[in-house]
């Protein structure tokens, strides 16, 4: 049987706060939120069975067991610093991590993303995915792309942009339901739905005192709903930057002329105020706001 060992960045962060006192003080030597700090420590605690500080308030201190695990960690931690490894190379390169929603990702950074990379080679950007709506948390992320409201407790947030949304079918469903030529027309059709795209502002914008639809698909990913469009499971919502490919090449239509002015959604780039103080952070986050202010 494999024996268990404790995660090394757990045990990092461990002897950071143990020799700083201090969580954010820690965070900021490993160059990660407190909030991912805090994660890290709670899961060496829940590995070893016990408390390794003593909260109380704003300050921490370690515990008993904490002091005599300390000596502990730090003796293995050396050893594997000490052991000598003549291949590294003596600096570390910079990084900025991001969190993004798929359809972000996907359709809008990756395609601006060498802009970045061109005037700042030094800087190595890794991007991690998201579930909007369902993972609320920046866990070691220094930015966070989110698909919604804008009112993050704690975080700062900032808008990237926002658009319009509006409707749109593939020509294969409307061939198989018949044409829709007025609002009213939906009525026989497969709304699908997702939390992301509610359709109760698009309904007040079209006039239609209708509730939200309660039936049929669902989706809560805004690039798998433009898919189910073009698959013929229903019609759907949708934004000009997801949508314009699959418009262009004639395999979704858009229905009406209406669209919402100002859709409940938007993007916003998410992030702990400190983070932005590493100068590689501000950097990255300067660039998006300049980027996307422009779309």
């Amino acid at each position: 049987m494999a024996t268990r060992i404790p995660p090394v960045h757990a045990l990092s962060a461990f002897e950071a706060a143990a020799r700083h006192g201090s969580f954010a003080l820690a965070a900021e030597e490993l160059c990660i939120t407190p909030s991912a700090l805090s994660h890290r420590i709670r899961l060496l605690e829940e590995f070893v069975g016990e408390r390794l500080f003593i909260r109380d308030g704003r300050n921490v201190g370690l515990s008993e067991f904490g002091r005599r695990y300390l000596d502990v960690v730090r003796q293995a931690l050396r050893t594997l610093t000490d052991f000598p490894m003549p291949r590294r190379a003596a600096s570390v390169q910079p990084r900025v991590k991001l969190t993004l929603p798929p359809t972000f990702a996907r359709y809008l950074l990756v395609p601006r993303l060498s802009s970045f990379i061109e005037q700042h080679p030094d800087i190595a950007v890794e991007i991690y995915l998201s579930v909007p709506l369902y993972d609320l948390s920046l866990a070691e992320s220094d930015l966070e792309v989110r698909f919604g409201p804008g009112k993050y407790p704690n975080l700062q947030s900032e808008k990237l942009f926002s658009e319009p949304t509006f409707v749109v079918a593939s020509p294969g469903y409307l061939r198989q339901i018949g044409d829709i030529n007025t609002p009213e027309d939906l009525q026989k059709a497969t709304l699908i739905r997702s939390a992301l795209e509610p359709w109760q502002p698009w309904f007040e914008a079209a006039g239609l005192d209708w509730p939200e639809p309660s039936a049929g698909l669902r989706v809560d990913d805004l690039g798998l709903l433009l898919e189910a469009v073009r698959h013929g499971h229903g019609i759907g919502l949708t934004r000009e930057h997801f949508a314009r490919e699959l418009l262009d090449s004639g395999e979704i239509v858009r229905l009406f002329d209406m669209q919402t002015a100002t859709p409940p959604h938007a993007y916003y780039v998410v992030y702990e105020k400190q983070t932005t103080e590493r100068p590689e952070v501000d950097t990255f986050l300067q660039w998006m706001k300049a980027t996307f202010s422009k779309t």
